[in-house]
């Protein structure tokens, strides 16, 4: 059961749109931020507050690749796969990412650290290659400047 703060933070949202069910992709993202990930049972409390099924709720979570259906590390790195990116040495990138951590895209390392993530575009094309961690965009990335990187989040 989502805890009282959460329901409230939903029944909130719910007001700014004509039907509650608007409120879909902002409930998710509420729980999301206090929980780190959407898990099925609240999906299915959120199905409830705004008179929706399982179904649709999970229907739109796993259509928005931001939304997290299974647990992620505590920093989440997002790597954009866009044309311009790859154009711009996006393989370089992955590969030393992957070898930093251990592992691919998708996964998450051992320790709960980093999970790594493609998106198709963070919208910065022209400073590709982009990844973000969290909230921090990065831009103009190299292989070489990844490990320096990745050390600032612990």
């Amino acid at each position: 059961m989502l805890p009282p703060s959460v329901i409230e933070e939903i029944q909130a949202e719910t007001e700014l749109y004509e039907r509650k069910q608007g409120a879909c992709i902002d409930a998710l993202k509420i729980v999301q931020h206090h929980k780190g990930w959407v898990d099925d049972e609240s999906v299915a409390d959120i199905a409830a507050l705004l008179d929706m099924t399982s179904h649709e709720v999970d229907s739109v979570a796993t259509f928005y690749n931001l939304i997290y259906r299974r647990p992620v590390g505590r920093h989440v790195i997002k790597i954009c796969s866009s044309v311009s990116c790859w154009v711009m040495g996006y393989d370089g990138v992955l590969s030393q990412i992957e070898k930093l951590l251990g592992i691919g895209v998708g996964q998450t390392t051992s320790d709960g650290r980093f999970t790594l993530v493609a998106n198709q575009c963070l919208g910065a094309c022209d400073h590709a290659p982009t990844l973000m961690i969290d909230e921090d965009l990065h831009h103009d990335v190299i292989p070489d400047t990844i490990g320096a990187l990745l050390e600032k989040y612990s």
